[in-house]
């Protein structure tokens, strides 16, 4: 496979040969930055974690070059961080025994750019290289500019692929902004309970952005304690560590369905719902 910037890498924990580990994926990751995966995708990848016939395989689109760095990482320049952030990327992928973890290395400006379509592309042969039962991804309801542009780009991308050789399943995952707020029947409820230790070891990895200020790793678990816990109030829990995810298949079974209304569809229904409490509290009608 042939990646558009010249410091992209292919990396294959277990030394198999790329078409050969690229075939094996059946559940994909396509995140902005490194460690987006293990935070938002940690349902695909302990699926596929020990099994001979699941596979997860990752791709990491920017270069990680803006990211934030204070204490031991705070004089690092740029270069340096995006060494060190594709080492802890790699450390990540050979402790989860991913198939394959692709880093394409794309400046965040690049991907943000609505005009430049070489990311869908890239997307798109990486997608028809692993034809994956399940995708993962950044939900266009992020906060963050270049996670909804990397979820555009996969859409766009998803879209471009045989209907026969589409996932049965893509997934749009929270990191910058909950997805509590979504209609439940419209939420895909991703369980990872007891796999707490498994998590701490894939996502201290990043030490980079823990020790350079920014305490992901102790954020994401509250964040799954939270989505358990929070889930139904008249129920006890039944699970202690639960992902939210948006269900983004039916923008790839009607191409011509708007993204954005899409979206705006679940929003304008959590508006609903919340009039609709408070005025049934009010006596109106």
């Amino acid at each position: 496979m042939k990646l558009h910037q010249a410091t992209a890498s292919i990396f294959i924990p277990d030394g198999m040969s790329q078409d050969d580990a690229l075939k094996r994926v059946t559940h994909l990751g396509i995140g902005a930055h490194q460690d987006d995966l293990e935070f938002m995708a940690l349902h695909g990848i302990v699926e596929c974690h020990g099994r001979s016939n699941r596979w997860f395989g990752g791709v990491t689109c920017s270069n990680g070059a803006g990211s934030s760095r204070s204490g031991p990482y705070a004089a690092f320049s740029d270069d340096e961080m995006m060494a060190i952030r594709r080492e802890e990327q790699n450390a990540a992928a050979l402790i989860g025994e991913y198939a394959v973890m692709l880093q394409l290395d794309h400046p965040s400006s690049s991907l943000k750019h609505a005009n430049d379509s070489i990311i869908s592309q890239e997307l798109l042969d990486i997608l028809l290289a692993t034809t994956p039962e399940v995708v993962y991804t950044h939900n266009p309801a992020d906060k963050h500019d270049t996670h909804v542009a990397v979820c555009i780009a996969a859409l766009q991308a998803l879209r471009e692929m045989p209907r026969d050789r589409r996932p049965h399943q893509v997934i749009g995952c929270e990191v910058w902004r909950d997805l509590d707020w979504m209609p439940d029947e419209a939420k895909v409820i991703m369980d990872v309970s007891g796999r707490e230790n498994f998590a701490a070891a894939i996502t201290r990895v990043f030490d980079s952005q823990i020790s350079g200020g920014k305490r992901y790793d102790l954020a994401t678990i509250g964040r799954r304690a939270a989505n358990a816990t929070f889930s139904d109030p008249h129920r006890i829990d039944s699970s202690t560590q639960v992902i939210l995810g948006m269900d983004l298949t039916p923008m790839i079974r009607d191409d011509s369905q708007d993204i954005a209304g899409f979206v705006g569809d679940l929003i304008d229904r959590f508006h609903a719902d919340v009039r609709g409490k408070i005025h049934q509290r009010l006596g109106i009608i």
